[in-house]
């Protein structure tokens, strides 16, 4: 099946693809992921950055926060409709992570990690043959 990586934010004001191999598809269940999307987890499409392609980027906001280890995140979203796009991680350098959430077909996406699972919902269970890392799995 082809991976077709190209999706919006809620209001299309800002488009993302890429036309990259996806590097990873993870479910990352940490606070700010936690906070910044309003619910239990986040699902992101790691790519190389350099394969990013935007429309839209006067509607990109930035928010530049801290880590768990003290590296920079930046995350992109759109300032029109507030939907998060994709985030930069000073943790994984030339990778972007698009939000599974703004792509248009998601047929193919199959997640093949878990991360950050100690700071998991208590309701949530994890599917046993993916790995879930208690953090972040650059730092176990």
């Amino acid at each position: 099946m082809e991976k077709k990586i190209e999706g919006s934010c809620l209001c299309g004001n800002v488009k993302i693809s890429s036309d990259g191999e996806p590097q990873m598809t993870a479910v990352c269940h940490c606070k700010s992921c936690q906070k910044q999307t309003g619910t239990a987890f986040s699902i992101v499409v790691g790519v190389a950055e350099h394969s990013l392609h935007l429309e839209g980027v006067e509607f990109l906001g930035e928010f530049v926060g801290q880590g768990d280890s003290g590296s920079k995140v930046s995350r992109k979203f759109c300032k029109n409709c507030g939907s998060p796009v994709f985030s930069v991680l000073e943790a994984f350098p030339g990778a972007a992570f698009i939000k599974a959430g703004t792509l248009e077909d998601t047929s193919w996406l199959a997640p093949n990690m878990h991360m950050w699972c100690d700071a998991s919902q208590p309701w949530i269970s994890f599917p046993e043959d993916i790995p879930c890392f208690a953090k972040n799995p650059v730092s176990e």
